[in-house]
């Protein structure tokens, strides 16, 4: 079966709730549907302002810090992710390497320090694991922090000749402030991660604060058992999906071994081959049921998603701007803009910038818009203020032609 291009951005608009938004209580559903980037800081809250009607900067915290029904924590290719605390088995479990899957994208870069220390990541692995424990009776203010007390926690666990190697200055960066060791401890959090046993705790002012899946929940964490592996398989389809095992091995950050171990486990019944523009890929059959009853276009509606939101994050970048110039202005190395976005395609970029005590906008349309659009982006751009509990000082809307 042939989708169309429309067709397929009309799914996963639906898929990411971005078609029309959730009321106040679908935030959780909201936030398990690929579960919210928060990198950098904040991004997983606009992320829900675009999907969840009437929340606001104190709820969503709210929900994280207080409710505890949501969960920060490393997860796919090592981002800070925010996702419902009752999908841990989903979004952390089935992340954590087997034997033989390795290199994970957030480890590529340790081979430095461990040809300093004479050491694999398969020597080193358990002894952070094992000094990750920590965090179940402590919390840790700041990631530096954190790192150190890993490395401390390590240390004894090594020969005499490998400490002196291990409290050398590290080779990356910031050798002042950071020994080898702890640039080891730094590489290896993410499996820690998805073991559970590093978590995000509340943030104190600019500084995280880290402790266990179990310190924070206050008890035994969510099930880590059965099914994890086919339920990550399945949402990144949901919300990716037509799309092929090397599209969720980018997305994961894992290795080709990795990725088709949890492809694999997904039912083959519960996926069906399609085409879009000639190029066979694979999908979820309830949804292909469901696309009967989507709009072809994908609708209309008008958005200002943030940078990193989780829409934005696909390998396929020319279903949504095909035009690869304006691409690169869109995904860059660092400091990604936000994204116009309209019928599920980009249409501009825009950012925000304090100023004062209040907000600052500068929206830039592909296009000039018309009087109705320009309208309608500024009434986004004083939500969004609001959003922020923030006066709206200045919207600036510059057309890039």
């Amino acid at each position: 079966m042939e989708l169309s291009p429309d067709k397929v951005r009309a799914l996963r608009l639906h898929a990411h709730h971005l078609d029309r938004p959730l009321p106040a209580a679908g935030l959780i559903k909201a936030a398990g549907a690929c579960g919210m980037q928060n990198s950098p800081p904040g991004a997983w809250e606009t992320a829900a302002f675009n999907r969840v009607e009437d929340c606001s900067v104190c709820s969503l915290h709210t929900a994280l810090y207080h409710d505890k029904t949501l969960l920060q924590a490393w997860s796919w290719r090592g981002v800070p992710a925010v996702f419902p605390a009752e999908d841990a088995g989903v979004f952390l479990a089935p992340l954590f390497p087997h034997p033989g899957e390795e290199p994970w994208i957030y480890t590529r870069g340790m081979g430095l320090a461990l040809e300093q220390l004479g050491m694999t990541a398969d020597d080193l692995l358990p002894l952070v694991l094992d000094a990750a424990r920590l965090l179940d009776r402590d919390t840790i203010h700041g990631k530096d922090a954190l790192d150190r007390a890993l490395a401390e926690e390590v240390r004894p666990h090594l020969p005499p000749a490998k400490q002196t190697v291990w409290d050398a200055p590290s080779p990356y960066g910031h050798p002042d402030r950071q020994t080898v060791g702890g640039a080891v401890a730094s590489f290896l959090l993410r499996p820690c991660a998805a073991a559970g046993l590093v978590v995000f705790g509340e943030r104190s002012g600019p500084t995280p604060t880290f402790t266990s899946l179990r310190r924070w929940l206050g008890g035994e964490p969510p099930a880590f058992g059965g099914g994890g592996d086919a339920e990550l398989t399945r949402r990144f389809l949901h919300g990716y999906g037509p799309a092929l095992p090397g599209d969720f091995a980018d997305w994961l950050g894992a290795s080709p071994a990795q990725a088709a171990r949890l492809w694999n486990a997904l039912p083959p019944e519960e996926r069906v081959t399609v085409t879009v523009e000639g190029k066979a890929r694979q999908m979820l059959a309830a949804d292909l049921a469901a696309a009967e009853d989507l709009p072809g276009d994908g609708g209309d509606r008008l958005l200002l998603l943030g940078p990193h939101d989780p829409y934005l994050d696909l390998r396929d970048r020319g279903l949504i701007l095909p035009d690869k110039k304006r691409q690169r202005a869109v995904w860059r190395t660092a400091a990604n803009p936000g994204v116009i976005l309209r019928g599920g395609c980009a249409a501009g970029i825009w950012k925000a910038r304090t100023a004062g005590r209040g907000l600052e906008l500068t929206l830039c349309p592909w296009e000039a818009p018309d009087a109705a659009t320009a309208a309608r982006l500024q009434e986004l751009a004083e939500g969004y203020a609001a959003f922020r509990l923030m006066p709206l000082k200045r919207c600036t809307i510059q057309p890039m032609g």
